[in-house]
């Protein structure tokens, strides 16, 4: 029969994330993050890596963030001449990196600290619109992170290497989010690295998104429109619809991303829950997320893990002190704090949640 030189490959769940948060907003190395994701580079294939930093712009934080890449020098200057029309452009500069020979080429990379100035305007949805103008109409240009007091650093290669060429760490943040990317039906390429972010959001995924199309349409409905070919930018955008324009908790959340089978739903012995699990299914159907997942999602105050409804993707906790870990792998967790106080496995369609707790 021959040769069977696949029989021992292994390919575990695909893709590798990882998340720290300290929950008083203390902020410590890219360093941590980095021994993290580096302890699952055989969930990746080098097509992909990115990281997701919040808290590290603190004398620029009053101001929007974009980090762009470009493709090519004309877009550029489309860009900036639309920044200059819509924005007060306090301070722009090339994100700083570093030479490293196992990622040429590379895009051009800038990024740009902005003001609204209308104050009569609801800013986030006039930077959504901003940034979804920009991504669908100038061609090869990408604003990959939008944020205050955040940023997103991702591009096609194995974690380490994005890591040093971001000189990641250098930086000091209260939550970091990584990504070791093993793409299966979308392509590698920068932009389509993880995480993906809108406004502060950003998002890491380990799955495939089987009902990105339904989910897709759905939101261009309210203004959100996917230029980046790969699946996940659905979940960024779910996230900011659900939370901070329709006003949901991360329970209910996870109720509509990862809603029960309708024969589960008709099992459920609360009348009151029963009745709220069908009027989500009903309202929010087309949002609902088939397929195989386990995602990380943070902002500015908060830092989830969720999975599928039947926990096809593997997503392990634990705390300690003021520091919650979620992870692919209890050793990536381990790797960067020996002797948790707790670790669990989070229930399928249960978000674990971290939320920022201010001294004082």
């Amino acid at each position: 029969m021959g040769g069977m030189p696949d029989r021992d490959f292994r390919v575990p769940s695909g893709c590798g994330i990882t998340g720290i948060m300290n929950r008083r907003g203390r902020t410590f190395s890219g360093e941590v993050i980095l021994s993290s994701i580096c302890n699952m580079l055989e969930r990746g294939n080098g097509l992909g890596s990115g990281f997701a930093a919040y808290g590290i712009y603190p004398e620029l934080k009053e101001y929007w963030c974009f980090h762009i890449m470009y493709q090519k020098a004309p877009s550029k200057d489309r860009v900036e001449e639309y920044l200059k029309d819509h924005f007060r452009v306090v301070h722009h500069e090339p994100i700083p990196t570093k030479k490293v020979r196992s990622l040429e080429p590379v895009p051009i990379l800038w990024r740009y600290f902005l003001e609204v100035e209308d104050g009569g305007r609801d800013e986030e949805d006039f930077v959504v619109r901003s940034v979804m103008e920009i991504n669908g109409d100038v061609d090869g240009a990408f604003v990959f992170s939008s944020g205050k007091n955040m940023g997103i650093f991702k591009g096609v290669g194995d974690p380490d290497a994005i890591g040093e060429f971001y000189r990641i760490h250098e930086y000091e943040a209260y939550i970091w989010t990584a990504h070791n990317r093993f793409p299966t039906n979308s392509p590698g390429w920068w932009g389509g690295a993880h995480p993906f972010g809108i406004l502060d959001w950003s998002v890491v995924h380990n799955g495939e998104i089987s009902s990105y199309g339904t989910n897709r349409r759905y939101l261009e409905n309210f203004g959100y429109y996917c230029t980046l070919s790969t699946d996940t930018e659905v979940m960024a955008y779910l996230f900011d619809l659900l939370v901070r324009r329709h006003g949901l908790d991360f329970e209910t959340v996870g109720n509509v991303l990862a809603s029960p089978f309708w024969s589960q739903i008709e099992r459920v012995e609360d009348e009151g829950r029963r009745r709220l699990l069908k009027a989500l299914r009903i309202t929010y159907g087309p949002a609902l997320v088939n397929g195989p997942f386990a995602v990380i999602v943070a902002n500015s105050n908060y830092m989830v893990g969720l999975n599928d409804r039947i926990k096809l993707r593997p997503l392990v906790a634990a705390v300690k002190g003021d520091f919650l870990y979620i992870a692919s792998e209890e050793s990536a967790i381990r790797v960067v704090c020996r002797d948790p106080e707790d670790v669990w496995m989070p229930k399928a369609g249960e978000p674990t949640v971290g939320k920022l707790e201010e001294d004082g």
